[in-house]
């Protein structure tokens, strides 16, 4: 059976890191076989599962030795809870260079060292931001990953972004196999938050495949440097964690995205409350500028 290659995109902040590895640990849990991809320079993708502040990256161990012939798989490569496989692509110091060419990088090396032929079941990339650009657009640019899930919330800009994030998916499905595979919404308590994801959800072509509720739980582990499925396995959150793992297990809903336009967008926010006319008129004065 081959690998199901799936990147994790969302507005930054919005929780892909945490959501990933909390996600893998319940696939993990499951018996699945998991390699977690991190294309973040902070390369904090992987601290839940291996316990620690960070691992080292391969950006980093390849400009100690010279260059990234010169380190093995087994210098980057390290396994943590539940037999998940952890790297971090890393990158260059903030301000100098491009942090997408760690992302490249990196995943040549992986395939170049044999890290994808392992009897493994899922492969995620935790992918920077929205940044659908460049070295971070590789895993969808390169048709690496097949599934494409878009943390969001109720919150206006992380809709936004996640309409973006479909533009880019539009983009690239067209030469490739790469599919939006749905939307996971990381709650904020936002008022009517599932009814509104439901709906963007709906007109971008796609399934909110769950909706994550907001509990301390989460905190509490990440403080301990833990998936909430190890810290507190019998909690409700874990459960929910779970529910995802299995809906991702089972998911047969792979669409090429239909994006809103952002009349559309602005539509749907001001129907639920989002929105007023203020924001609109603040709104519009942002996408005026961008497109100068």
């Amino acid at each position: 059976m081959a690998i199901r290659q799936c990147a994790i995109y969302g507005k930054g902040g919005i929780g892909k890191s945490t959501t990933t590895q909390n996600l893998v640990g319940a696939l993990a849990e499951a018996g699945k076989k998991v390699m977690i991809i991190g294309c973040d320079p902070k390369a904090d993708s992987t601290r839940l599962i291996l316990h620690a502040k960070a691992q080292n990256t391969i950006m980093e161990m390849a400009a100690e030795a010279g260059s990234v012939e010169d380190i093995e798989l087994e210098d980057v490569l390290k396994v943590g809870y539940g037999g998940v496989r952890c790297v971090e692509s890393g990158g260059p110091e903030p301000g100098v260079g491009c942090a997408g060419r760690g992302v490249i990088t990196a995943i040549n090396f992986l395939e170049e060292e044999g890290a994808y032929e392992e009897e493994l079941d899922f492969v995620f990339y935790d992918v920077l931001g929205d940044v659908v650009c460049g070295g971070f657009a590789m895993p969808i640019r390169e048709n690496k990953a097949q599934e494409i899930y878009i943390v969001v919330s109720g919150e206006m800009m992380a809709m936004y972004a996640a309409n973006n994030i479909s533009k880019g998916i539009c983009k690239y499905a067209a030469t490739g196999g790469v599919r939006l595979a749905g939307l996971i919404c990381n709650s904020r308590k936002c008022d009517r938050e599932d009814e509104l994801i439901e709906a963007l959800a709906a007109k971008i072509g796609t399934q909110m495949i769950h909706f994550v509720p907001r509990d301390n739980v989460v905190q509490q582990a990440e403080i301990r440097r833990m998936t909430v499925i190890e810290y507190n396995p019998k909690c409700n959150q874990a459960d929910e964690y779970r529910t995802l793992a299995k809906k991702i297990i089972d998911n047969k809903m792979f669409v090429v995205p239909t994006p809103v336009t952002m009349d559309e967008l602005e539509e749907l926010l001001m129907e639920f409350g989002i929105m007023d006319e203020e924001d609109e008129s603040i709104i519009g004065q942002v996408a005026e500028e961008a497109t100068a």
